[in-house]
């Protein structure tokens, strides 16, 4: 398809629970800008990594797993407005909710250009603000430190109460035997997990 929209990816993951609520798919963006102290993906820094994928085949496979919606995390989603935009746009028009989490805060965003703005109007629930590595949350799921916000942009996920909700754990085994792990994980959890298991990790703090 002629100008079909890319996304550069780090990872998809269809038919999680562990990255909001309800059945998800999560998409890590490739990229970041921000780059905060602590990041558990600093595998996700570079935009030069990663995988192009279109984002008609994302959707297609998230409808075929029957999820809810899409959380887009990373990475930075909003340093790819445009191929953001277009994928949040598709998933709306498919009926799946967006989910964002983004290192920058919203009034930023909101701020900064017709892209960015274009693509925050397609999104239901903003997660923002940079990881601080010197405040850590403690009693919210889905996020890393106390400053981050979750910011109502539809009444899709208004019912939704981070702090009543506890933190889950996706962990899939490959047919090669590596071991990939979705969800929130601290960094000592996740040093505990790397040594028990030897696994590949693809996960985010934030």
């Amino acid at each position: 398809m002629i100008n079909e929209p890319m996304l550069r990816v780090g990872r998809v993951l269809h038919g999680t629970t562990a990255e909001g609520p309800g059945l998800r798919t999560a998409i890590w963006f490739q990229g970041c800008s921000i780059k905060c102290k602590g990041c558990i993906n600093p595998h996700l820094f570079s935009s030069r990594g990663g995988t192009q994928l279109p984002v008609a085949g994302i959707i297609k496979d998230a409808v075929a797993a029957g999820v809810e919606g899409l959380t887009l995390i990373g990475g930075e989603p909003f340093d790819q407005p445009n191929a953001g935009h277009a994928l949040a746009t598709a998933a709306h028009d498919a009926g799946l909710g967006v989910i964002a989490f983004s290192g920058y805060e919203y009034e930023t965003l909101r701020d900064r250009d017709d892209s960015t703005r274009a693509f925050l109007a397609e999104v239901d629930l903003l997660v923002d603000g940079p990881y601080q590595d010197w405040n850590p949350e403690t009693e919210r799921a889905l996020v890393g430190s106390g400053n981050q916000r979750f910011i109502h942009l539809t009444d899709r996920y208004r019912n939704y109460r981070p702090e009543l909700v506890r933190n889950r754990i996706d962990i899939r085994v490959g047919p090669d035997g590596t071991i990939k792990v979705a969800g929130f994980l601290d960094s000592a959890s996740l040093e505990e997990l790397g040594g028990l298991t030897s696994s590949t990790r693809t996960l985010r703090r934030g």
